[in-house]
């Protein structure tokens, strides 16, 4: 008797721990999908209690071109959301992309004067770095610190506590077009949703696929989208560069559909079906019927033919991101390799053909650390939601609004011009 008492003690305090758990919720607005991810997290777990995903009909390249398409696709995917997790949802953390967005470091100093160095101390220096002159139509949606220097100290993490004559920092700031952050806050209020922060894609997708070690060791992200491939290399446990691609897996659909003369939709289904990255694996005598517009037959055409086309493409793609790593100087500090996410992260004989190009180890980030309904997100498509909620959890406050925030910011700025 006493060891089921015990024993039921013990279930009502488990099941009064879980529901301590908050909601977060990632919301990916891609350019061939919208993706809605519904989190129960609590202090040291994440579980995955919903998910809703729906084709993306209003965006171009990441960007909003048609609010009243895309408010559909989002009520479509949070709905979905909804019903998987049982509950209703109204607050999200959204996801932005597109070759609008630029990222650059920015060093900032402060005089300490040989006294304690005080939490505003780090603000204020956080504060003298992002004091940058940016394009009038673009503004700041991340300020990120990646090491703080006492005096002749430098690698510091946490300067808090130490004294020293000088407080100096190094942050990377990423900003984003403003007509495009607003669209985007737009359609999801139009959908009945509060916007609690907006988030670079591949710094959410980062807190799904990456581990503390690799990011220690160094890292590029690659998250190769619909609309496009966003870049993020991490070194030394801190992000150290960004970059905007404008182009993605919608890329190699379209060139299928104009090579092979077939519609957008069946273009998408024999890139599926029978895509890979390295046309000389393929089989030269193995033929695909390829549909046609109108009431014609289908055409014969070899796989290898098809793959041709991919291979051109993504090959493009690859080296761009390779030189743009030569380029920012960090590409020998990328020991723990090439992480590639995103939904054409799916491509057969990716991982091989990136090898050859990066002459890097690679591998196909998926989702990590996480509970609950895994089997439902266990695929490249869903990092960026589940790192939406991953990103939530670590940054929720509880005033999400306030005029410092980003959010806050564009709530002004919404006010000034109604």
């Amino acid at each position: 008797m006493d060891e089921i008492e015990v024993r039921q003690v013990g279930e009502v305090e488990q099941e009064e721990h879980r529901e301590s758990g908050d909601l977060v919720v990632g919301l990916d607005i891609g350019t061939t999908k919208i993706c809605c991810v519904v989190g129960e997290v609590f202090e040291d777990a994440v579980d995955i209690i919903g998910l809703g995903t729906a084709p993306s009909m209003g965006l171009k390249k990441g960007v909003v071109v048609n609010i009243e398409s895309t408010v559909k696709s989002i009520k479509q995917a949070v709905g979905q959301a909804e019903e998987s997790a049982g509950c209703d949802l109204s607050t999200v953390y959204v996801g932005i992309a597109g070759n609008h967005i630029k990222g650059f470091n920015s060093p900032g100093i402060l005089a300490i004067n040989g006294r304690e160095i005080k939490e505003n101390d780090v603000a204020d220096v956080v504060s003298a770095a992002r004091t940058v002159k940016i394009s009038e139509n673009q503004q700041i949606i991340h300020v990120l610190p990646q090491e703080y220097m006492v005096d002749d100290h430098t690698g510091i993490q946490n300067p808090l506590g130490m004294t020293g004559v000088r407080l100096v920092t190094n942050v990377h700031i990423v900003t984003a077009d403003m007509g495009a952050v607003h669209n985007l806050y737009t359609c999801c209020n139009k959908a009945g949703l509060e916007v609690a922060d907006m988030v670079l894609e591949s710094i959410a997708s980062a807190h799904a696929s990456l581990s503390p070690d690799e990011m220690e060791l160094g890292v590029a992200l690659l998250d190769i989208g619909g609309g496009t491939t966003d870049l993020a290399v991490f070194c030394d446990g801190t992000i150290r560069h960004t970059c905007e691609i404008g182009l993605g897996g919608h890329n190699l659909t379209n060139d299928l559909s104009v090579g092979l003369r077939t519609p957008l939709q069946d273009a998408e289904r024999l890139k599926e079906e029978y895509g890979s990255a390295i046309s000389s694996l393929i089989k030269p005598n193995h033929v695909v019927d390829v549909p046609t517009v109108g009431d014609r037959d289908p055409r014969k055409v070899t796989q290898k033919v098809l793959v041709d086309i991919i291979q051109a493409r993504m090959v493009e793609i690859l080296e761009m991101v390779n030189q743009d790593l030569i380029n920012c100087g960090l590409k020998n500090k990328i020991n723990g390799g090439i992480v590639i996410t995103g939904g054409t992260g799916l491509l057969a004989n990716l991982v091989d053909l990136a090898e050859q190009i990066f002459d890097l180890p690679v591998r196909i980030g998926y989702p990590a650390q996480i509970g609950g309904k895994v089997e439902q997100v266990h695929t490249p498509r869903c990092t960026t939601g589940v790192g939406l909620v991953m990103y939530g959890r670590q940054h929720q406050v509880d005033n999400r609004y306030s005029d410092s925030s980003m959010v806050g910011r564009m709530k002004d700025w919404l006010r000034k011009i109604m």
